[in-house]
């Protein structure tokens, strides 16, 4: 038998997998492994997956980590930051994920702190604990994707206290009476001033960019740059192109509402209710991981079959899917799903290749080229190696009515009652 997992008496062949990030590549890594569990198809698999008789059953033991308290879904951060409705579903509590209530299936609250390549541990550290937990581990997957920071994405751990950060945001640009100023042309800036003057009609919202274009760092045609713009405005969003921001402090006014003076290199000036800074760089939140694993900015450096290149032993015990890999094409959540998927693929045919000498077939990524799915208001704008689409209709293809929310639990099959 394998040193990566052991065999029960029974013929069963259990394996512990630790994952360290519960958003799209990791709770898709966990959902996979659990399908594979009960003998049956990942539910994400693009081509048959065929048992065998002669397969040992795989028991996956199942760890997850996250320093949140639940399921926070990223690509609807801009409207969940103007929309206290939307807000409360975006968050969902990992208790009330249904399918992922399962003996084999543990979540920590916390964090990973060290991984020990040699011995397969983990030092975590659990919020509210004093000293940190030592977790043993057969297969680990590193899924914790970038740190993005407020406003990109709420910084709460805990969805109450998320609750009263989006809520106190929401307050804010809604009392905005000199309006809202965006800051930042990228894809968040595009979607928050976007999501900002549709949830609420009655603020002016700003979008002042540096550059002469939009989504000017993203490696996207013009065609694609030009249908953003022109979906912005037609949305009833000020853009301001060639604004590089300066600086903005708070005035004092007789009245004590929130005023600010923002100032721009060009020498422009306006007054705004609230700023919103979109321009920050999202830093990859892989601190835990040995110096040789990544690269300078921090990114994982992976082969195509997800497994984290390395210097030391147990090396197909390792992977990375998601945001925090270094690898092609612009970061998106199916993109991060699908590693997920692989990942689950890989570990369970690595695992038949030991226990029973089966030939592997291990699922791999492709090089991509950027393409995006960007929502803007009641419209959206796609573009990728086939050209750039904009409408309602793209709206409706990649983000249906709650920007993609229940498409996403439907896909990774969370179990959530839809409202």
């Amino acid at each position: 038998m394998t040193a990566s997992a052991s065999s029960a008496p029974d013929g069963i062949v259990t394996a512990r997998v630790l994952i360290a990030g519960a958003s799209y590549a990791g709770l898709a890594a966990a959902v996979n492994l659990l399908d594979l569990t009960d003998s049956k198809p990942p539910r994400m698999a693009v081509d048959p997956y065929p048992f065998q008789k002669t397969w040992p059953r795989v028991r996956f033991e199942i760890t997850i980590v996250d320093e949140r308290d639940g399921f926070f879904h990223v690509v609807g951060a801009p409207l969940a930051l103007a929309k206290r409705s939307y807000a409360e579903r975006a968050w969902v509590e990992f208790p009330r994920l249904p399918d992922l209530q399962r003996p084999n299936v543990a979540f920590v609250h916390g964090t990973v702190a060290r991984v020990d390549w040699a011995s397969r541990t983990a030092e975590v550290r659990r919020h509210g604990a004093e000293a940190p937990d030592v977790l043993g581990y057969d297969y680990f997957v590193a899924a914790t994707g970038l740190r993005r920071a407020w406003p990109v994405v709420p910084q709460s751990f805990r969805r109450e206290a998320y609750l009263a950060e989006v809520g106190e945001h929401i307050r804010r640009a809604g009392q905005a009476s000199r309006g809202v100023v965006v800051v930042g042309g990228g894809a968040v800036g595009v979607e928050m001033a976007a999501e900002l003057k549709l949830c609420m009609p009655h603020v002016e919202v700003t979008l002042a960019h540096s550059r002469g274009a939009l989504l000017s760092s993203e490696g996207l045609s013009d065609e694609c740059k030009d249908a953003a713009l022109r979906m912005l405005r037609e949305a009833g969003v000020r853009v301001a192109l060639g604004h590089r921001l300066d600086a903005y402090e708070r005035v004092d006014t007789a009245d004590g509402e929130e005023r600010y003076r923002v100032r721009f290199a060009n020498g422009a000036e306006m007054d705004a209710g609230l700023v919103i800074v979109a321009v920050s760089k999202s830093v990859p939140s892989t601190a835990y991981l040995p110096p040789w694993a990544v690269d300078a900015e921090g990114y994982v450096k992976i082969r195509p079959d997800l497994v984290i290149e390395s210097e030391g032993p147990n090396e197909r015990r390792h992977y990375c899917a998601g945001d925090a890999t270094r690898w092609s094409g612009i970061k998106r959540c199916g993109g991060a799903m699908h590693g997920g998927y692989c990942i689950a693929n890989n570990i369970h045919q690595n695992i038949l290749k030991e226990a029973v000498g089966h030939s592997p077939e291990y699922r791999r990524l492709v090089h991509l080229e950027p393409m995006i799915a960007l929502a803007v208001g009641k419209n959206a704008v796609s573009s990728g190696p086939d050209g750039t689409d904009a409408g309602a209709h793209v709206m409706q293809k990649y983000f249906g009515e709650d920007l993609y929310l229940s498409g996403c639990w439907r896909w990774l099959g969370l179990g959530i009652k839809e409202e």
